[in-house]
Order: C-alpha cells, then structure tokens, then sequence
C-alpha cells in the first residue's frame, strides 16, 4: 500500500514483500489494530488452502499474522475441499473468537456452513465442524456474519437468509428473515443510525456485477429493496461486496473483490471505497482508486510520472521500466479483451525482488493504477510487464464461459515515487 493510503484494484504487499492473500474477507479491530481474515488462494486451481490473517495500524501497511486455520487433514476443511467467505467474530459472552466459512467439493454439490474457534483473535482456529439449525447442518454455500450493538450475532446466506446465533454463537438459533433477496449472493450487513443495510451481489461465479442493496427498520424486517449503491454501469466499481466495516470516526466502508481467476492468489484484488448512508439508501458516489482513511477524501500518489504508451496481446512481448527511487505504480487500462500480464520488481543487479500476475481484464473498461510496488530501499532497480498470452477464463456450474476475449496489456504511464 502506499503511506497510508487505501489503494483499490492493485495487489497489496504485506510486511514480507508478498502479496496480501485474504480474499472473500472480513475485517476486525481490537487495541487500535485491525484485523483481517480471507481466503488464502492459490494461483492454480480453486481449493482450500487455508485461512489468513493480516493486521495493520492504519489500513495501508498490511503484517502477516499466519495461516490461522490451515487445511485440515480430512473431513469437510481436508484436502479436494473449497472453503470461502470466512468470517470471524469473537463472541461476547465467552470472549472465544468464532470463526464461520462455507465448506464444499470442488464442483460446489455438496456445501456446509462450518465454524472453528480460538482464544486468541490471531489464532490458530480449531475446526469444530458443521454449524447447526434445529439440530440439522445447514447446507448453504455464500455466508456472511454480522454482530449487533447489542452483541447479538447473526448469520447471513445467500438469498437473504438471517439466523439469529445462540449466546455462545455456536448454533443457530433463530430464523428471524428468509429469502429477503432472492437470486443474491455474498451477503455483508451494516446498521447506521439505527436501520439495518444489507448489500448482495447477483450470481455470475467470479464475474462483477451491479450489486444491490435493502434496507430495513429491524432484521426481522420488512426488507425494501434499494437498488445499485455503486454508479451504475460500473458493476460494483469491478467488484463483489464481502464485508463493511466502520472507521474510527464511525463512516461506513465498504469492502469488495477483483476476482481474476484462475490466478487468484496474485492478480485478483481489493476494492474499498467509503460509503455513503443517507436516510434508508447506501452509495458509493463514485469511485476513488486511491483515499485517505484520516480525511476519508480521495487522494493521489505522488511521483514523477512517465508517460508510458505499451498496449500488446502478443505472448512475450514485454516492456522494461528503469526508475530511482523507493516504489513504482503503473497506471493502464483494464479492459474485456484484457488478460495477464507477468510484473517482475528487479534490483540494479538484477536480483528478483518480486513476480507477480497482474490483470488487465474487466468487462467494463477501466483506466487506472495497475500496480504498485512494494517499497524499497532508495535505488536504482526496474520493473518489467511481460504479456502473458493467457486469457482469464472459467466456466459455472451451468457450463457459461466468463472471462476475457483477448490477451491485451495496456499501460500508459508509470509513477515513480522517491
């Protein structure tokens, strides 16, 4: 990240130079010290490889805190096993932090909602298996958490399901809403001024879509459905809602994914934007690739910039980028026939400092930071963007090809801060 600004859209790097792995996430803070926990990818395949944590003064420099519940020997968190969405809340009651995630195979057929626990907010979390209903597992895949001023918890599932968690917020205890969004998914919840907002995205797998929101007096409802809250036509700022959470001076902020697969682990990102709550409605007015979380205002980076004029899908084609200083952004655009491009970080020797995946694919064109560097120690290093020639591409459950329909780079400048 970059001083204490909150970047969207780049990789993150964390206190060992490597790139902050922490997808579908939630976020908690505790001693003045945020917390956050997500899917540790893999830049292969789709499959559980554990979940991390992370934990940062300020929301820009990230320290990685572990693997706080590693894959597990067999059973429904073992290997061939996806596992997602994790959430993490530590329960009032007992001061045990419980963490929840949705468990299945890897052709999404047979989902759970599991829970794990610990004593201490990093961890490591022991599983303790499926999460119950009325004494039955609940069989659901996209969840998500939320926990009242009052300290009650909650469970969220796609299709607007709410679950009311018991005093130990080990069982499900109450269905207090059902199927209040129908066709959504990847719930996250947030109460300002005492109304309670629940934002979804629509089903398109790891695709963007124009993520809506409802809003309603109390989580029993009524819920009334409020549209978009991100400028339409941007589908959700390229992003998928995961989580919102509240800075110290109480504004709302809302926490998204860039998915990119199959390269998820690098190339896929982070979108947080501060969010707007007005009477019964969110928005995010519009789109800040990079803000201040103290001013709560948009900012820029600044650095001597070079104008840059790279565009190829030609496999190997590549560009070179000599600079002096302490971290390098590139600023290019994203586009529907963008794909991959490999980003080396090299010192004046030529030592490897970095080698990432970073994508220039969106279904909707975007022109903004790429890439931005880890910092280094002040110098003369390079960095090199090599197209890739591979597209990024999957296909749904239903057998519908998401993704690019082409292999372009596009770079138009490079700022390189001293």
């Amino acid at each position: 990240m970059s001083g204490q600004l909150v970047m969207s859209g780049v990789p993150w790097f964390d206190d060992r130079g490597q790139t902050v792995n922490a997808h579908g996430a939630c976020l908690l803070e505790q001693d003045g010290r945020y917390y956050l926990f997500g899917e540790y990818k893999t830049d292969d395949v789709n499959r559980f490889a554990g979940f991390a944590c992370y934990s940062s003064a300020d929301l820009a420099d990230w320290r990685f805190e572990g693997i706080v519940l590693p894959q597990q020997d067999g059973g429904l968190m073992g290997p061939g096993r996806i596992g997602e969405r994790v959430k993490v809340m530590r329960c009032p009651s007992t001061g045990v932090y419980v963490m929840y995630m949705h468990s299945d195979d890897l052709r999404y057929m047979d989902p759970h909602i599991c829970v794990a626990t610990s004593d201490t907010i990093d961890g490591e979390y022991t599983f303790a298996g499926e999460l119950t209903y009325q004494g039955e597992p609940i069989r659901k895949w996209d969840m998500g958490t939320f926990q009242d001023d009052d300290g009650t918890g909650y469970l969220l599932l796609h299709e607007g399901d709410i679950y009311r968690l018991s005093e130990d917020y080990l069982v499900a205890e109450e269905r207090v809403a059902e199927g209040v969004a129908r066709g959504g998914e990847s719930p996250a919840m947030l109460k300002h001024d005492g109304r309670y907002f629940l934002m979804f995205s629509h089903k398109t797998s790891w695709e963007s879509n124009e993520n809506f929101h409802l809003s309603a007096p109390a989580l029993e409802g009524p819920w009334t459905y409020r549209g978009h809250f991100a400028p339409d036509g941007s589908l959700t700022c390229n992003s998928q809602c995961t989580f919102a959470f509240r800075l110290p001076t109480g504004e709302p902020v809302y926490m998204g994914d860039r998915w990119s697969f199959p390269h998820q682990a690098s190339a896929a990102t982070y979108v947080w934007q501060p969010l707007r709550a007005e009477d019964d409605t969110l928005s995010i007015p519009e789109f800040w690739g990079a803000w201040d979380p103290r001013t709560r205002g948009p900012a820029e980076l600044v650095g001597k910039e070079t104008e840059i004029d790279f565009s190829s899908d030609i496999a190997g084609e590549e560009i070179v980028i000599p600079f002096t200083g302490t971290r390098v952004a590139l600023v290019g655009r994203s586009r529907p026939d963008g794909s991959y491009a490999r980003v080396e970080l090299t010192r004046a020797d030529g030592t490897v400092v970095s080698s990432i995946y970073v994508t220039f694919y969106s279904k909707v064109p975007d022109s903004g930071y790429r890439y931005v560097s880890p910092v280094l120690p002040w110098g003369h290093h390079a960095l090199r963007v090599t197209v890739l020639g591979e597209p990024t591409e999957w296909s749904d459950k239903r057998g519908e090809r998401f993704g690019s329909v082409g292999t372009r780079v596009t770079v138009d400048r490079a700022v390189v801060i001293d």
